[in-house]
C-alpha cells in the first residue's frame, strides 16, 4: 500500500455509545462468515459482518477464543499469500 493511499473509513459505536473511526484493513470469509479487520490509532478490532434484509452491519465478537482462532487463521492465510 502506498503511503498516501486512503483506506475505507468506518465509524463504529461501542457499548457506551461512543463513536470511533476505523480504517478497514481487510474483509474476508472464514467458517461461513464474513469478517472485517478494523484499525485505528489506538487499536485493531475484528468484527463479524451480518446480513439482515438487504442490509449489512457489524457485530462485535465477545468470545475471545472465537476471535483469537479467526485472527490466527487470518494471519496464516496472509503469510501463505503475501500481498505484492
Amino acid at each position: 500500500m502506498e503511503p498516501n493511499e486512503t483506506r475505507d473509513q468506518i465509524t463504529v459505536e461501542d457499548e457506551q455509545g461512543q463513536e470511533r473511526d476505523y480504517s478497514v484493513e481487510a474483509l474476508f470469509e472464514m467458517k461461513n462468515h464474513s469478517y472485517a479487520l478494523l484499525t485505528s490509532n489506538e487499536e485493531t478490532i475484528l468484527m463479524r459482518v451480518e446480513d439482515n434484509d438487504d442490509e449489512q452491519y457489524l457485530v462485535g465478537i465477545s468470545d475471545p477464543n472465537e476471535r483469537d482462532s479467526i485472527l490466527h487463521a487470518y494471519e496464516i492465510a496472509v503469510e501463505a499469500n503475501p500481498a505484492d
